[in-house]
């Protein structure tokens, strides 16, 4: 039906028509049960019926829903009344952009700060697997306040074809998604879709060039008399570049230049580069609002002439006697592989002369170690190298050290022989002394300490005068051999009121020159003497930002007050780590926040591969596990600063926090009642969890299990509920050990309640011990000898017999199947989800042949924390998934930077 004032759909009643377009006219309406008026989308009357637009219809409301952002507008919810189907939608007051430029070209600033707006925007939609595919400035409305809301997901698809596609139908048909039917609006459609073909990321980011330049210029990119004229505009002619105003910023040219090229592969991938580039500009020109980026000064770009936005590094800024002016620079690794941005690593390292990067980035099996010099396009992987993490460079920049599989490592940069020099069990990287000593921070079971190994190997000593801090990390061996510098925490609330300290290299009483930060570096101020302490800094993180204040290397002191930078890049204040890496020559490598994700959103998976969306959110979600009756969801979520426990009840949406104690809760495991939830806390000691429970309604105290003073993590309940298995780290790199906590009042089989035993006490680490559905067997994962995965094998408990082999490629995270006699695992391998049938004879445990579960990897990688749980229906898996089309290849430069540290510190007291 036609709607017109005064008519009513379900509560809302009808006030004005706002517009019309293909995809549904828009009203406004009173929502008579909240008193509030809203924007009501429907379908054409002619088009009610086509199943292929209500479709379409329903998708928008999904894709909306997925999507939480204060620059796009909000779905409030899908109403059905009789034949008329609509959206609900947040009511935007206030012109269009289109509207807007009809008055002619924005002010350069406010055109500057729409933009940012409206990439933040696109950002969120791309990291929540959405493209929009008609952004135009019809789309875009400006609110009273002149903020951007985007309008219209109509035409939005998902970028990976297992997620919803607002331009399909449950049931397609063939026109509405294969290639050769053009979708969009004529003047901002990409080449691509001007052809007809399918659209990506990259095809928004056309449309946002297109909208950009419009606003500076009040006229459209391209043009043409009709629709046809438009089209071979956008294909083959150029923007009139002289048309932007004489005043527009060199750095916003260089990014309408590379938005609007002609071939994707040519334009920028990612929209997280102009969010970059604008934030850079803005706090450059002083456009922005954010206190740490108005820091950076616009003779940091007028002194270059002109800022360098490349995707691509072709050479190294010369080096003169006088300095050189600084410059940032976006450079892509040089690989298809995903660079490793894990919160609570340090990933990234520079070689001291600042020639070349090495990084550790995610290929489709394994990580591994990759170099890139700077003077090259390609990157290079080290062989060997699979599973690194923590990378830092020797003095004379000839090895890399890494961490991987509880040993510290060694390899040549030009290739060869990987060498182990001592076990480590990772807490927080390392540093190569001039002296040919590392200092490496490593954990013993009661927390993170600093060691020290000659780097030809040997047996770790303690490096420096302990001290009373639990957690020691991220050494920096300071030039000269003047000492380390470290971070340093007691904390159980993560390390923003951790310290930076100093330990002389020849054995006196550690420093501390920096409180309420972490992650210090020493920058070198003075090319030409950089052991004189008149010129360095020491730089360092503080709630979001990067801080930098003058330090007297020969003294050991700062001086003069601290000064914001930039902001920070990709960090975790709950762990105390930063992506981030400066050379001895003044070059700081970083990885910017816009341009890495550690937040995943959760699926459903099939057997037959076949995703669903199970929650949209996206968050730093871990080790999933479904109540006895499938209705729930236990997980663990960071918040960036601490991790705690949250129930999910996902047929109706509803996420319960469990846990709110200073420290990180991990691991949940719901008892067999469903009543119950233990899982691991070190809120007790930092660093070293124990095991507490606490009810899965939220109320109720927490209440402590287990006392220990080493770390503990559980796993599994006997369906009985009187047995619970946990993995104890007993010292060392790799020595973890299957325990079982007998519970109850009643001694069972002779346990003692409350006393735990050792099930499994192997040579190796016996990881993800879980019990079987009827009690009978443990299945459990063995890593090698070097802390790598291994395999997985059952054994009956409490014992004797057994162990069967159970995969044959690398197996972790064992779990049974409550439906039927099946076993799943992860294959490391391959990264997949593996399945295996069993039987029973006598006191004989059958396996079958391995089987694939899940044939395509969808999982984030990682075997460190679960990553899938299994229904009990035994039919479908909850996953943390990826989101295969999200690339991170991009690394931030900033050359000359001792240089410019000076600047922004000078008059400082």
């Amino acid at each position: 039906m036609t709607l017109s004032a005064g008519n009513s759909v379900g509560p809302y009643d009808i006030v004005a028509p706002l517009g019309a377009g293909g995809m549904g006219e828009v009203y406004r309406a009173h929502d008579t049960r909240l008193k509030r008026d809203v924007a009501l989308k429907v379908l054409p009357e002619a088009l009610s019926q086509d199943v292929d637009r209500l479709a379409r219809l329903k998708r928008e409301a999904q894709v909306l829903a997925s999507l939480n952002h204060p620059h796009i507008a909000s779905i409030y919810g899908v109403e059905e009344s009789g034949p008329t189907l609509c959206l609900v939608l947040e009511l935007v007051e206030g012109d269009t952009l289109a509207e807007r430029l009809r008055r002619g070209a924005l002010p350069i600033d406010d055109a500057i700060r729409l933009a940012r707006q409206l990439a933040d925007a696109l950002g969120t939609a791309h990291e929540s697997g959405i493209i929009h595919r008609d952004l135009k400035p019809a789309n875009i409305a400006l609110t009273a306040d002149d903020q951007v809301k985007v309008l219209d997901f109509g035409l939005a698809r998902a970028i990976d074809p297992a997620l919803p596609d607002a331009a399909s139908s449950p049931t397609p048909r063939p026109v509405a998604t294969q290639d050769g039917v053009i979708l969009g609006t004529a003047a901002y459609m990409s080449p691509e879709q001007a052809k007809g073909r399918a659209a990506d990321k990259r095809s928004d980011v056309w449309a946002f060039g297109c909208v950009f330049y419009e606003m500076l210029t009040g006229v459209t990119a391209f043009q043409g008399e009709d629709v046809l004229d438009t089209l071979t505009a956008v294909m083959r002619s150029e923007p009139d570049w002289s048309a932007l105003p004489a005043r527009t910023p060199a750095h916003v040219r260089a990014l309408l230049e590379r938005c609007l090229k002609k071939n994707r592969k040519e334009r920028i991938a990612d929209i997280a580069v102009a969010q970059f580039l604008l934030d850079t500009g803005s706090a450059a020109a002083g456009t922005s609002r954010s206190p740490a980026a108005r820091v950076l000064p616009w003779a940091l770009f007028a002194a270059a002439s002109t800022v360098v936005v490349a995707m691509l590094l072709t050479g190294m800024p010369g080096r003169s006697a006088r300095p050189a002016a600084p410059r940032t620079m976006v450079m892509l690794t040089g690989t298809a592989a995903t660079l490793r941005a894990d919160r609570g690593d340090s990933n990234i390292a520079l070689s001291p002369d600042g020639t070349t990067l090495a990084f550790v980035a995610q290929e489709a099996v394994d990580s591994r170690l990759f170099l890139r010099k700077l003077d090259q396009l390609q990157a290079t992987p080290l062989a060997g190298t699979e599973g690194a993490g923590s990378p830092f460079f020797s003095p004379d920049g000839r090895w890399i050290a890494f961490l991987v599989g509880g040993v510290l490592r060694k390899v040549p940069v030009s290739g060869g022989d990987v060498i182990g020099l001592c076990e480590a069990f990772w807490a927080g990287g390392g540093a190569w002394a001039e002296d040919d000593m590392i200092i490496l921070s490593s954990k013993d079971g009661q927390g993170a300490r600093l060691m020290q190994v000659p780097a030809a190997g040997g047996t770790p000593v303690t490096f420096g005068t302990p001290t009373g801090a639990t957690t020691q990390r991220w050494p920096q061996a300071l030039p000269g051999g003047k000492g380390v510098l470290f971070t340093e925490n007691a904390s159980r609330s993560g390390f923003e009121g951790a310290t930076l300290v100093v330990a002389p290299r020849s054995g006196g009483t550690p420093k501390i020159v920096v409180r309420g930060a972490y992650f210090g570096r020493y920058v070198p101020g003075s090319l030409a003497s950089p052991g004189r302490g008149d010129g360095g800094h020491l730089i360092y993180i503080r709630k979001g930002a990067l801080f930098a204040v003058r330090f007297d290397l020969d003294r050991l002191e700062t001086i003069g007050e601290e000064a914001p930078v930039l902001e920070a890049p990709v960090t975790s204040s709950e762990l105390g780590s930063a992506h981030l890496a400066v050379s001895r020559e003044g070059t700081l490598a970083y990885l910017p926040a816009a341009f890495a994700t550690d937040s995943y959103p959760l699926h459903w998976m099939t057997r037959d591969g076949k995703a669903s969306v199970l929650r949209a959110t996206r968050a730093e979600w871990a080790n999933p596990r479904f109540s006895p009756d499938g209705t729930k969801l236990a997980i663990d979520i960071s918040d960036g600063k601490q991790r705690d426990i949250w129930v999910y009840e996902w047929a109706r949406d509803t996420l319960t926090q469990l846990t709110f104690d200073q420290g990180n809760d991990s691991w949940p495991v719901w008892t067999p009642d469903g009543r119950r939830i233990a899982f691991g806390s070190d809120r007790a000691q930092p660093g070293v969890p124990n095991m507490y429970w606490v009810n899965a309604d939220g109320t109720g105290e927490v209440t402590r299990l287990h006392e220990s003073p080493r770390s503990e993590l559980p796993l599994s309940w006997h369906p009985s509920g009187k047995f619970l298995t946990y993995t104890l780290n007993t010292g060392g790199a790799n020595r973890s050990d299957s325990m079982i906590l007998p519970m109850g009042g009643d001694a069972v089989r002779g346990f003692t309640p409350g006393k735990p035993f050792a099930f499994l006490n192997t040579p190796a680490a016996d990881v993800y011990s879980m019990f079987s559905p009827d009690g009978r067997w443990i299945a459990y994962a063995e890593t090698t000898a070097n802390g790598s995965p291994g395999d997985v094998y059952v054994r009956p408990f409490p014992g004797p017999g057994g162990p069967w082999r159970i995969s044959t490629d690398r197996g972790a995270m064992p779990d049974w199947s409550a439906s039927g006699h099946e076993l799943l695992f992860l294959n490391v391998g391959t990264n997949t989800i593996m399945f295996v049938n069993y039987s029973v004879v006598g006191d004989s445990f059958r396996a079958d042949k391995p089987q694939v579960f899940q044939p395509t990897s969808f999982m984030r990688r990682g075997w460190g924390s679960r990553r899938f749980a299994i229904h009990p229906d035994g039919k479908r898996l909850a996953l943390v998934a990826l989101d295969p089309s999200v690339v991170q290849d991009k690394v931030a430069l900033f050359f000359n930077f001792g240089d410019y540290l000076q600047t922004i510190t000078a008059g400082k007291k």
